[in-house]
């Protein structure tokens, strides 16, 4: 039951920390590279706080509500119906799972998160594959949540 599910976390907390690495040892040294000229850049940032920077500084209150976080995705996680329809809604909270302990890792180990991918079209935060993990993770879920995921019948009959 859970082999797959770990598996799968795993694998995409592997990739996560490899690009981090590769940013780590081939841009941290020289900070800046253009990828597609106009549209993406790697450069290199030591994120101390969250998304768009909030808390920056505030390394044990962002470990601490990552635990929290972390923690309720495994226990809604095992809450879910073990039925087909809520399959997409599982692999979405492994996908959102593996972003928030990516990132956790880096925090724990470096005291910063390695963020480095850069749009270079529009002004944007420098971002990282964890946080790709979290953003399309919360993203699909949301939509699941509003628009795919009926409430049974019985319920709807009992109000």
């Amino acid at each position: 039951m859970w082999l797959i599910p770990a598996f799968a976390a795993i694998i995409l907390i592997g990739l996560d920390q490899a690009t981090k690495y590769l940013a780590l040892t081939n841009l941290k040294p020289i900070g800046s590279m253009v990828f597609m000229k106009g549209f993406l850049d790697f450069t290199f940032v030591e994120n101390r706080g969250v998304a768009f920077g909030m808390f920056s500084g505030q390394r044990w209150f962002i470990l601490l509500l990552t635990a929290v976080i972390t923690v309720a995705l495994l226990y809604y996680y095992n809450k879910l119906p073990r039925t087909k329809e809520y399959q997409l809604v599982r692999m979405v909270m492994i996908l959102i799972f593996s972003g928030a302990i990516g990132n956790m890792i880096d925090r724990v180990f470096r005291g910063y998160v390695v963020d480095f991918f850069e749009f270079s079209f529009f002004k944007f935060p420098v971002f990282n594959v964890a946080d790709i993990y979290v953003v399309v993770g919360v993203c699909i879920l949301a939509f699941l949540i509003l628009f795919v995921i009926k409430e049974p019948e019985e319920k709807k009959k009992d109000e």
